[in-house]
């Protein structure tokens, strides 16, 4: 009498999915170093690890952050972030307003220096142009033209606030800057943002009360100001060649300033004499090429239709310095903050992704290899279809991870498409609920509601737990067509303070795994020995990672495997170097 054979245990390991989150291949076809789906995992060259969190630097502020602004000198760096209403100096842990009174909150920013000193020009396309000098901010005015000066009077609090009255209308407006000189006490004397108390009248405030009134008036000067076109309608600021350029609001015209100047008439070229599909210039940006003769710069300016034309020059009123390279199409743009600077390359965000000027230049819209975000390609259009008109959209680059972030506003709070720039593997980060970014020095920063928080600093966010999931691409484990019967994996991770909570799975024949199970941390900490106080070969020595391998019981039964992984942790570094599985082998039927 024959003897059935007795079903054998296999045994079979896998990297963990470094190749990252792939959104684009069939699940039947994908690479098996790809994932189905990877959330708050980060994948790098040698393995998956649970993203880091971050750290809230600056609180106190009243509502919704939705601009960073960081300004940088020789001797000053500062972190600004915006409100509706107000600009804040984030350098204490509670924030302090700096400007009130604005009408809006989204600004674009650039940083200038000059003979006069380093600046940085905010605009809006509401609010007259702002700037900060390095010591306070400044609303430009209209007109440079200062007028005679009838009275200089003493009051307020202390004798501390002065009221200057004009012999003929000054035209300025609160938050303007001047300079007053040459008065009697020297007390009046100094530079100053004012309030404008009536047509003739405006006030500042001393930081030495004077004697009394002035009896000698002399004269003021207008620090901030652009004449030609009223600055609230500039929805776009860059600098190009020691010269600031502006991109008017709903128009196909820029405008410029003479170089290396803060101050001065703004004059404008048209460029809807080139621009086919009509639309409005979005934003403008610097490339930086190497043309084989050196490196060099060209000026390139996006449309909302998704055209892009590039000029070579320093002088747009030269025509024999200025000059048109040429015109492309790469897709419609449907957020201001579109350009951003990649290298010496531009990366453009578009309704098909992430497109590299240098690669989209030369090839077309039928082609959507040349853009990076080519693996994450269905993800990311549809984010663009679904959300395009909610405000957050914004590339970010954090240059020691490696990290290139898009930040897409979700219809509640924000999630993070993020790429590691070696090996141009994506994933997806949440619960961080960022309306803007900004890099001050080598550190990556977020604004959300009522703070300002340093990312990527951490192993918790703030005084949460980091949760993550990912779901390997399915493996057929080189037996294609016959059947297995999972039974246990084994993760093997590193980490350097304990064991967060880690719940695995697997799914058979391409199902995908909801996010659903949630879990929670319980943790465990490490005992880490400290040098010449613990005892020998009875502790953890601080320092290194230490490798946890650990069974966990499945179930399925499938042709592919896929694994899952659910981690939560908190003042943990995670890494996951690969699975090992163990399954029994079935038939074909």
């Amino acid at each position: 009498m024959a003897v059935a054979q007795q079903r054998r245990a296999m045994t079979a390991s896998l990297p963990s999915p470094i190749g990252g989150w792939n959104a684009r291949d069939s699940l039947a076809e994908m690479n098996q170093l790809d994932a189905v789906q990877m959330v708050n995992f980060f994948p790098t060259p040698t393995d998956v690890t649970l993203r880091k969190g971050y750290t809230k630097i600056s609180t106190g502020i009243t509502g919704e952050v939705l601009s960073l602004m960081s300004y940088s000198s020789p001797s000053t760096t500062k972190l600004f972030a915006s409100t509706a209403t107000t600009i804040w100096d984030t350098s204490t842990s509670t924030a302090t307003a700096s400007l009130t009174g604005n009408t809006d909150g989204k600004w674009i920013h650039a940083m200038i220096t000059t003979a006069g000193g380093s600046f940085m020009p905010a605009v809006n396309n509401v609010d007259p142009m702002v700037v900060y000098d390095g010591t306070r901010w400044s609303r430009s005015a209209t007109t440079s033209t200062a007028q005679t000066i009838s009275t200089i009077t003493r009051g307020g609090t202390g004798n501390l606030t002065a009221t200057l009255t004009t012999a003929s209308p000054h035209n300025l407006v609160t938050g303007n800057t001047i300079t007053v000189a040459g008065a009697t006490p020297a007390e009046f004397n100094g530079t100053y943002r004012i309030t404008v108390t009536g047509a003739s009248t405006l006030t500042y405030t001393m930081a030495v009360a004077p004697s009394g009134n002035a009896t000698i008036m002399g004269t003021y000067t207008i620090n901030y100001y652009i004449t030609g076109k009223n600055s609230n309608t500039f929805a776009y600021v860059n600098l190009f060649k020691e010269r600031l350029y502006f991109v008017e609001e709903n128009s196909l015209n820029f405008w410029y300033l003479p170089v290396d100047s803060i101050n001065g008439a703004v004059t404008s070229f048209p460029l809807g004499g080139i621009f086919k599909r009509g639309g409005y210039l979005q934003a403008m940006g610097t490339w930086t090429i190497d043309a084989g003769y050196g490196v060099d710069d060209l000026a390139v300016f996006v449309t909302s239709n998704g055209e892009v034309a590039v000029y070579k020059g320093s002088d747009p009123s030269d025509p024999n310095d200025w000059a048109l390279v040429g015109i492309w199409n790469i897709g419609q743009t449907f957020a201001r903050k579109c350009v951003f600077k990649y290298g010496g390359d531009i990366l453009l965000l578009t309704q098909d992704g992430l497109v590299p000027l240098s690669a989209g230049l030369q090839s077309t819209r039928l082609d959507p290899r040349v853009n990076i975000t080519d693996k994450i390609f269905f993800a990311i259009s549809q984010a663009a279809d679904l959300y395009s008109a909610n405000y957050g959209w914004q590339m970010s680059y954090l240059a020691k991870y490696n990290m290139l972030l898009v930040n897409i506003p979700v219809t509640t709070g924000s999630e993070q498409y993020v790429m590691h720039n070696i090996t141009k593997s994506w994933a997806r980060f949440t619960n961080i609920d960022a309306n803007c970014w900004e890099m001050s020095g080598e550190d990556m920063y977020f604004g959300g509601n009522g703070y300002v928080a340093r990312f990527y600093d951490s192993f918790s966010d703030d005084t949460d737990n980091i949760s993550g999931f990912v779901q390997q691409a399915y493996s057929y484990f080189d037996r294609r067509g016959q059947q297995k019967r999972f039974t246990m994996v084994r993760p093997i991770l590193q980490t350097d303070n304990g064991l967060p909570t880690v719940l695995c799975g697997v799914s058979t024949d391409f199902d995908t795994v909801p996010l659903t199970s949630q879990i929670t941390f319980n943790p465990s900490t490490l005992d880490i020995g400290v040098w010449d106080t613990s005892l020998w070969d009875d502790t953890n020595w601080g320092g290194n990672l230490i490798v946890t391998k650990f069974w966990q019981g499945v179930t399925g039964i499938g042709y592919a495997g896929s694994v899952s992984m659910n981690v939560a942790s908190q003042g943990i570094d995670f890494h996951w170097a690969s699975t090992d599985f163990v399954m029994e082998a079935g038939g074909v039927l």
